[in-house]
């Protein structure tokens, strides 16, 4: 495993903060970072309410990125509650395809941060609409 990946992960746990904002609200309950092309890296944490007014922490953490005025991603890492890694949702997935089109598929996902277990998108989202 490419020693950025520890890199990720503790940029990822570092913000991973669950905590009851309202009650409607809560957030940090899953965090994730972004590696860009750059080298640079952006983070997030979901944000849950009782509405659909919520976000993904890997959105949150992309859209950090396209702020700094980067658009390119790496590699993405998402740290649940347990402190394990997992795929991005639909929605997540979906915004990356939109991000990068025609080379979506070369992005890197880490699957299983304790088995080391990495998948490209092209292989998680093989087929996508775009």
């Amino acid at each position: 495993m490419e020693p950025i990946w520890n890199t990720l992960y503790d940029a990822a746990k570092r913000v991973l903060n669950a905590r009851r904002i309202s009650e409607y609200v809560t957030a940090g309950e899953v965090s994730a970072a972004i590696l860009s092309k750059s080298g640079k890296i952006y983070t997030g944490v979901c944000v849950d309410t009782c509405s659909t007014l919520g976000i993904c922490a890997e959105r949150n953490a992309i859209f950090a990125m396209l702020t700094a005025g980067e658009h390119e991603i790496d590699k993405v890492i998402a740290i649940l509650p347990d402190g394990s890694s997992g795929a991005p949702c639909g929605a997540c997935r979906e915004l990356m395809v939109q991000l990068m089109p025609e080379t979506y598929g070369d992005i890197e996902i880490m699957m299983d941060m304790q088995t080391g277990r990495v998948m490209k998108m092209a292989e998680l989202t093989p087929e996508w609409w775009i």
